[in-house]
């Protein structure tokens, strides 16, 4: 059935866009919920009006969000379970238990339907999307440890810090090239400074010095 959705849905398109979906979804969800309406010859009448006040909305929404988004993104969220050999959970790391953890973390009202994710069912590293608005959608980073171990840093985090320690490392090889050209440029201005008579004195002192010695 081809619908005209009166608010934005996530994944499928904004208020005043004209779609083609299945049935059921439309039937079931979309009309029921009142975030589409059939897409009559009447109601598309309304769709300029209905992408202005949309458009509205939905600058207001990201600007009230944008800072939430900012402020999770690529968050990492730690839990620790009981796990087999091949490292399956006894259980499953739930979307509540991530929406708390993230909540507790950040002191956000997010609820476990705005996490796009399956329940998490063995260790490792997993990926979450926190639906915020239909345009802002972080991404949340999932360490699930196995009980008893170390918690540990996600690939992207260990990737970070090994270009830091790469950096620092150019920094310092940087720095002490510059220390060797410094001294070669301040030895060089020395030498040149240097007036040529004070120079042959101090030759002549030296052989002197080396004269009277050998008499001795």
């Amino acid at each position: 059935m081809k619908v005209l959705l009166l608010k934005d849905v996530y994944k499928l398109g904004h208020a005043g866009d004209v779609k083609k979906v299945a049935d059921g979804y439309g039937r079931n969800y979309l009309l029921p919920q009142g975030l589409a309406a059939l897409a009559t010859p009447g109601a598309l009448k309304t769709v300029e009006k209905i992408r202005e006040k949309a458009s509205v909305e939905r600058a207001l929404l990201n600007q009230e969000m944008s800072g939430i988004a900012e402020l999770i993104k690529d968050a990492h969220l730690q839990f620790f379970s009981k796990a087999g050999e091949t490292g399956k959970l006894y259980g499953s790391i739930t979307t509540q238990m991530m929406a708390d953890e993230l909540n507790k973390k950040f002191g956000t009202s997010i609820n476990r339907h705005q996490l796009e994710i399956e329940p998490i069912r063995t260790l490792g590293e997993h990926t979450a999307t926190v639906r915020l608005t239909v345009d802002l959608n972080p991404k949340i980073v999932i360490l699930v440890n196995r009980e008893g171990e170390a918690a540990k840093i996600s690939a992207k985090k260990a990737e970070a810090a090994a270009v830091k320690v790469e950096e620092s490392a150019e920094t310092v090889e940087s720095v002490e090239e510059a220390a060797e050209e410094l001294v070669e440029e301040v030895t060089e201005e020395v030498v040149e400074e240097t007036p040529v008579e004070s120079a042959e004195e101090v030759i002549e002192e030296t052989t002197e010095t080396t004269s009277d010695e050998e008499k001795e």
